[in-house]
């Protein structure tokens, strides 16, 4: 399920100050991108951060929802975007430290990306 329109609102701006937000609909969910990085996503009005293995630690808490998940062939695939806890949107400066951590892990995989297609 895609954010509402009014959820996508409040994203973009509770992370402006990380740069350019704009959000696309992908695979029946919405994805929230800065400055043309993927850090989030969104399903049922739930942010899900992008989480690697340089950043796994600023979200351990988040270890124990689900991470965002899909069904393929009766197989249960999951992604590297964690639940964020709801707490965090009344502690500006905590959340600005995790979308500044799923940022840095969107640049992360955009340049290995970008080495496997030019290397």
């Amino acid at each position: 399920m895609v954010a509402s329109p009014e959820y996508a609102d409040f994203l973009s701006e509770q992370l402006a100050p990380l740069g350019r937000i704009t959000t696309r609909r992908m695979f029946g969910k919405t994805g929230v991108f800065c400055d043309g990085g993927m850090l989030g996503m969104v399903t049922a009005n739930t942010l899900y951060l992008r989480v690697d293995d340089d950043n796994r630690a600023t979200f351990e808490e988040a270890r124990s929802s689900p991470p965002l998940n899909y069904a393929k062939k009766g197989t249960l695939i999951e992604l590297s975007f964690w639940r964020v806890p709801d707490r965090l949107f009344d502690d500006p400066d905590e959340f600005m430290k995790w979308a500044r951590a799923a940022l840095a892990a969107a640049r992360r995989i955009a340049k290995k990306r970008h080495r496997s297609t030019t290397g």
